[in-house]
């Protein structure tokens, strides 16, 4: 069974899409962990509500960088898994854990990368570059993580319009909702790719 784990941040609705599916049978998978950067975080309840072991490693935890990175590394080193699943995670990984896990490791983001990603481009200040931009269309994409924000390989996208009346906040609800779906799509077709 594909074995993953997961690293959020915020509020962790892609997370618990995620979880929900392979409850549901979905996504035949098995979540190992979750690695948070922010204990009180909505994806911290989430774990706890479905048994998920959590890790809280940040700056706060492991004020010395090399210690930090050493404390993720660990994590890996002590529940491997076939992929590792951004969610809402706000820091940039470090060049040693990426390392790790090369060509393993997804994310999310609101937007029709190219377009509106790297540095600065995360979640509201995505809508709102697009809204102001007067975009026709917006959206989601999976991509692989390597050494630069938003730039690794493209895997898959979903596209929503943008409504002539739409705010940052309601392109964002639409936006999110089509990432529920195709984040959890995206990892089991990925999954089968490399032969998990």
């Amino acid at each position: 069974m594909l074995k993953i784990g997961v690293m959020a941040s915020g509020g962790g609705s892609n997370f618990k899409a995620i979880i929900d599916r392979i409850g549901e049978g979905d996504l035949e998978a098995q979540c190992k962990f979750l690695i948070t950067n922010n204990a009180a975080c909505g994806a911290v309840e989430h774990a706890k509500m479905y048994g998920i072991p959590v890790f809280h490693i940040s700056g706060k935890t492991h004020p010395v960088e090399s210690e930090y990175e050493a404390a993720l590394c660990r994590v890996l080193d002590e529940s491997p898994v076939d992929l590792l699943i951004l969610a809402g995670y706000m820091k940039k990984l470090p060049d040693v854990f990426v390392a790790k896990m090369p060509d393993r490791i997804l994310n999310i983001h609101p937007s029709l990368l190219p377009k509106y990603g790297g540095k600065g481009f995360w979640g509201i200040h995505v809508h709102e570059a697009v809204v102001a931009a007067h975009e026709t269309e917006s959206g989601a994409t999976v991509h692989l993580v390597g050494h630069e924000i938003d730039g690794g390989r493209i895997l898959a996208q979903v596209k929503v319009p943008v409504m002539h009346d739409d705010t940052a906040a309601s392109l964002q609800a639409r936006v999110l909702e089509q990432e529920h779906e195709l984040y959890w799509k995206t990892i089991r077709d990925y999954a089968k790719s490399l032969g998990l």
